[in-house]
């Protein structure tokens, strides 16, 4: 065994990292179940932001100056450890955005409009988060392509058999996602991503409920593109990270124009800088960008399989005690789940479920957690999630399962 499979989470020591969850909520301590939204932040995370203020602060790449260069520096540590953390080929092929969400516009943007012409076809599923849904209407809309939809099954899996069935000449790229944040399900991408490329068919993948629970290997997957959030894994909000195999991202036209993003301006004409700049138009969110390596040591440190043992058994025990809940009804329940579970006491809504955790320092996500579609499959207006990170405990769930206990006698 390698020593990383030895390893065992100390959740006293992960827990005192994270300031925040020695607070109190309406006179409880904070029981902080809304990790799918965003995870909570480690001092090191804190002290890194606080640190660019204090000591760095100036912009980056153009400056000769002393500061300018640090950050610079500071900054570019970060695409290194992206390109390790995910087992990128190259550094160059690291491209930093806002987050998730940016990272798939841009594809939407640049690759469909290079790529993607009236009545081509693009495949995404019946489980994503808007942010994998709306840029492909949007393109659709402009260009006059169609899109195609893999079904989900009522367990929360994809329908992979149906998959294989929707591949045409015309299709032109599939973009799914790796975990789904409504349900938790982890989808099969190694054989997703091989079907495809049997149709010559590039990929894209949402990781940001991936990243920070599973080891990823973009190389392994041999996915094209690749989508991930700091915020979702223990790092600052508005940065983030979009891979791309070299071919793909040297033969798209940039997403913005401005500075950085150029080599040669002049009133006539404009040559493009060169990767990973050529999609950083403009001051970046810089103490976030350095920050984000510090959320991935963070991560490194305590070892990915570690939290992912760690993970797995709160998973098991939280739905082993919320089934004793009163009508409770577990929406999503695939084999394959990470960190995520969603549900309904029958008979209440969401909402007041929510309202009633929160006077009792709950916090968990209730509605449709932007993925309409799959609520609209199970014929439901939303539910309850309460997702799993590194610092909950089984103690966490005790008080969830009582809460959920109390909200339940009060409503029905």
């Amino acid at each position: 065994m390698g020593s990383t499979e030895l390893k065992k989470i100390d959740i006293n020591k992960v827990r005192s990292d994270f300031p925040i969850l020695k607070r109190e909520v309406n006179g409880k301590p904070l029981v902080y179940l809304d990790n799918g939204a965003t995870t909570q932040k480690p001092k090191q995370v804190i002290d890194a932001i606080i640190h660019y203020y204090e000591e760095m602060n100036s912009n980056v790449h153009r400056g000769v100056h002393y500061l300018s260069q640090i950050s610079t520096d500071a900054f570019e540590v970060t695409r290194r450890k992206v390109k390790e953390f995910i087992n990128a080929e190259h550094e160059h092929e690291v491209i930093i955005t806002k987050g998730t969400t940016e990272s798939i516009n841009i594809i939407a943007s640049c690759y469909g409009r290079a790529f993607i012409g009236k009545d081509d076809e693009i495949i995404i599923s019946a489980m994503e988060h808007h942010s994998n849904i709306v840029p492909w209407q949007m393109l659709c809309d402009e260009k006059g392509c169609k899109l195609r939809i893999i079904p989900m099954t009522a367990e929360g899996d994809l329908d992979v058999e149906t998959y294989k069935t929707l591949f045409s000449e015309r299709t032109k790229l599939v973009s799914f996602t790796y975990v789904s944040n409504a349900l938790g399900t982890i989808n099969p991408v190694k054989e997703m991503i091989a079907i495809a490329h049997q149709h010559e068919v590039p990929v894209l993948l949402d990781g940001a409920q991936a990243v920070q629970h599973l080891k990823v290997d973009v190389q392994e997957l041999n996915v094209d593109f690749f989508a991930f959030s700091g915020h979702k894994m223990y790092g600052p909000t508005g940065v983030g990270v979009l891979y791309g195999k070299e071919n793909f991202l040297n033969n798209m036209p940039p997403y913005q124009g401005g500075g950085d993003m150029i080599k040669e301006v002049t009133l006539e004409k404009t040559t493009y800088n060169e990767l990973p700049f050529k999609f950083e138009a403009g001051t970046p969110n810089i103490e976030a960008g350095i920050a984000l390596a510090n959320a991935i040591d963070y991560i490194n440190e305590l070892g990915l399989e570690a939290i992912k043992r760690h993970e797995d058994e709160l998973l098991a025990y939280a739905i082993q005690e919320l089934s004793k809940v009163k009508s409770i009804r577990f929406i999503g329940t695939a084999k394959e789940k990470s960190s995520v579970i969603s549900f309904l006491i029958d008979g209440t809504h969401p909402y007041d479920i929510g309202v009633i955790l929160d006077k009792l320092g709950i916090a968990v996500r209730t509605g449709h957690h932007c993925a309409q579609p799959v609520m609209d499959q199970f014929g439901i207006p939303g539910t309850v999630r309460a997702s799993l990170a590194v610092y909950n405990t089984k103690e966490d769930v005790d008080v969830l399962v009582a809460g959920l206990n109390r909200a339940a006698d009060m409503l029905l």
